[in-house]
């Protein structure tokens, strides 16, 4: 895969840092290359077991574990996996099991008995394990199938990784954002591979060349699948408006934000595309939030600890593409099981004035929100960038936050920005999509 991708990047006119930022999150397995080494697991011992790039895994001796209800699988390379009577009886792959077409399970949960045992395993050719049920059913599996799906840890971890890259690449004041032509996204499966996968382990990159017109986010969108609607609209226009129904539709200052935690899924991905910059002002700001929070477990763990357990209310109310009252509690910062950061939400306009805490818990609230405001704003974290137009910013929605400096508004050549939600869904269907197309994966 890393040559195929280093040959993908020296056809695509990106910006160098970007290229440099993407190789650092290739090492850290955000693009996971094929590996030299798959670890698989036995009962009494787990060993390195090397992969050949373009060879199928073969088996060299398969045995049923009656005792521990297993499918002992030895590899020709002198590892081991176990596979559970059950799963394996849960995902046979027969046509009366499983619909090829869609790739879907027609097994029903109902007519599984999860304390099946097996009549016999049989080892067909060394890439096919065949295997009688107690019911006379046979159920055939592939070597590579069953090898990918290894219930070693290391391998369920590699697994995982390739099918959501969650490892991210960090970054503060320093960095220099990923550019990638517009055109070339739109045309090109490699340059659209970079720019999805970057901006999975990056959070943003920006597109330049894009058409000075309305309705090229939408364009973009298609290259993905179809744009998330709000009550702003399919896309939205950023302007100076009189009795705006949004703070940004202002010409004053916008604190660093994410959009829509007034919302509780907000958008994943937003697009904005500059259509006319202001002649004075209008610059944009960018934070990792990711980071900025992992600074802040570190240095203040008190305040981490409320911000990523205290539910607060948000609120949105107005009429746009439809009236609306959206209320949400979210916590500030989201965390998974293993502690991971994996959303941002705060968005100070729409925090309401609701705040659902015992009065003694107030302060320390508010004690932790400006402690992580003071590091969203440090300028050792801020990246301050002036865009241009034709320029289209892409970017994490739940990992960025995103602020603007006033401008003069200029009625006789208004700053106009057009803008569009995705959700992360959408995203990596079309990243896997790409991945398969130009790496050849499955």
């Amino acid at each position: 895969m890393l040559p195929g991708l280093s040959k993908c990047l020296q056809r695509i006119k990106a910006h160098p840092e970007g290229l440099q930022a993407l190789h650092r999150t290739i090492k850290a397995k955000v693009y996971p290359p094929p590996p030299n080494f798959t670890v698989c697991h036995s009962s009494q011992f787990t060993m390195m077991a090397p992969c050949v790039e373009g060879m199928n895994p073969l088996i060299q001796k398969v045995q049923a574990l009656h005792k521990d209800r297993y499918v002992s699988i030895q590899w020709n390379d002198g590892t081991q996996s176990l596979y559970p009577y059950v799963w394996l009886r849960d995902n046979c792959q027969c046509p009366l099991c499983f619909l090829q077409s869609a790739k879907a399970r027609k097994f029903l949960m109902t007519d599984l008995d999860v304390t099946t045992g097996v009549e016999r395993v049989l080892l067909t050719d060394p890439t096919k394990v065949s295997i009688v049920w107690p019911d006379l059913h046979t159920s055939v599996f592939e070597a590579d199938w069953l090898r990918k799906r290894c219930f070693s840890q290391p391998s369920r971890e590699n697994l995982q990784e390739n099918l959501f890259l969650n490892e991210r690449y960090y970054w503060s004041s320093d960095l220099r954002i990923p550019t990638v032509s517009f055109k070339k996204v739109l045309t090109n499966d490699q340059a659209a591979l970079f720019w999805l996968t970057t901006l999975r382990s990056t959070g943003i990159v920006l597109l330049k060349g894009a058409d000075i017109q309305q309705g090229e986010v939408a364009k973009l969108s298609e290259r993905i699948g179809y744009l998330r609607l709000t009550f702003y609209g399919h896309t939205w226009q950023v302007q100076d408006k009189t009795d705006a129904n949004n703070v940004a539709y202002t010409s004053e200052k916008l604190n660093l934000h994410t959009d829509y935690p007034a919302l509780h899924h907000p958008p994943g991905v937003q697009f904005l595309h500059c259509l006319k910059q202001a002649v004075e002002g209008g610059e944009s700001e960018i934070v990792d939030g990711f980071h900025v929070a992992n600074l802040l477990r570190k240095t203040n763990p008190e305040a981490f600890s409320i911000l990523s357990s205290v539910k607060v209310d948000f609120t949105d109310t107005g009429s746009d593409y439809c009236d609306f009252a959206v209320q949400s509690k979210n916590q500030i910062i989201d965390v998974d099981r293993e502690g991971n950061v994996v959303r941002i939400n705060y968005n100070n306009a729409t925090r309401d004035s609701v705040l659902n805490l015992p009065v003694d818990q107030v302060q320390p609230f508010y004690d932790a929100l400006k402690a992580f405001v003071n590091l969203l704003h440090s300028p050792d974290n801020v990246v301050n960038f002036r865009m241009e137009s034709g320029d289209i910013v892409t970017f994490d929605n739940w990992r960025l936050l995103h602020g603007r400096c006033n401008y003069v508004s200029d009625p006789d050549s208004p700053r106009h920005f057009e803008g569009a939600y995705l959700d992360w869904d959408e995203v990596m269907s079309r990243l896997r999509i790409l991945r398969a197309a130009v790496q050849g994966e499955n």
